[in-house]
C-alpha cells in the first residue's frame, strides 16, 4: 500500500443505505454504496439511472481513494450547483472515502428554487448516511506475541484489561498471539507486554497492515 503516515486513519462504509425525504411532494431518494474505483461507482449510478428510469432526475457524486484523490459530481439536469456539488460536499464532511451517492427526484410540480434544492440534496444525502454502517481505516502492524504457558493468563487477563481481542490464538509447545494494533499504540504495548510478563516476552513485527474498527 506504499507508504504509510499517521494520517492515513480514514472512515469506510461497511454497509451502505438508503434515505428518503419529501419537499412540497417531490420525492427524493438517496442511495449510497461503497466503490473502490471509479469504474465501480459510474456502474452504480448506472444501476440507479435504470432502476429509476421513471425519475425526473438522478444526480450523484462520489469520492474515491484512501485521500479523497478522486471526486466527481453531476446535476443531470437540475440547475447547475444545485445538486451535485452539494451532495459531494456532504460526503467530504463525513471524513468517508470510497463512496458513492445517487439522490433520485420524482418532480412534485412545484419549483423549489436554488436554495431550495440545495437544501434537499444536501439533506437527502445525510438521511442516507445516517442508514450507513461505517468504520475507521486504521493504518496498523501485526504483532506476533510469543510467551510460554506460565505467562498465558497474565498476558490474557491483560488482554481483557484493555479490550484487545487477538485475531489469532496458536497453542503448541510456546503460545503465540496474533494482535493487530495501531501504529500509535504498538510501543506502549510491547512496553506494558514486556512489564506484564518480566521481560520473558517475545514480540516480532510480522508486518505493517490496515485494519477496520467498527464505530
Amino acid at each position: 500500500m506504499g507508504d504509510m503516515t499517521a494520517t492515513d486513519n480514514y472512515r469506510v462504509l461497511l454497509s451502505g443505505g438508503e434515505g428518503e425525504i419529501v419537499e412540497k411532494k417531490s420525492r427524493f431518494i438517496s442511495t449510497i454504496r461503497k466503490c473502490e474505483t471509479e469504474e465501480e461507482a459510474v456502474a452504480f449510478i448506472e444501476e440507479m439511472k435504470k432502476k429509476y428510469w421513471d425519475a425526473r432526475h438522478n444526480c450523484s457524486a462520489f469520492i474515491i481513494g484512501s485521500r479523497g484523490e478522486l471526486t466527481r459530481c453531476s446535476d443531470d439536469g437540475e440547475p447547475s450547483g444545485t445538486a451535485g456539488r452539494p451532495m459531494l460536499e456532504v460526503l467530504t464532511g463525513s471524513g468517508i472515502r470510497n463512496i458513492a451517492v445517487v439522490v433520485t427526484r420524482y418532480f412534485g410540480g412545484t419549483l423549489l428554487g436554488t436554495g431550495g434544492l440545495v437544501r434537499a440534496y444536501t439533506q437527502a444525502v445525510k438521511e442516507g448516511l445516517d442508514h450507513c454502517e461505517t468504520g475507521i481505516m486504521r493504518k496498523g502492524c501485526e504483532l506476533e506475541v510469543t510467551t510460554d504457558y506460565n505467562d498465558v493468563g497474565k498476558l490474557q487477563y491483560y488482554f481483557g484489561q484493555q479490550g484487545i481481542v487477538p485475531a489469532e490464538s496458536i497453542y503448541a509447545e510456546n503460545v503465540k498471539f496474533i494482535l493487530l494494533v495501531p501504529v500509535e499504540k504498538e510501543d506502549s504495548l510491547r512496553k506494558n507486554l514486556t512489564e506484564t510478563t518480566c521481560g520473558k516476552v517475545k514480540i516480532e513485527k510480522l508486518k505493517e497492515t490496515y485494519f477496520i474498527d467498527k464505530e
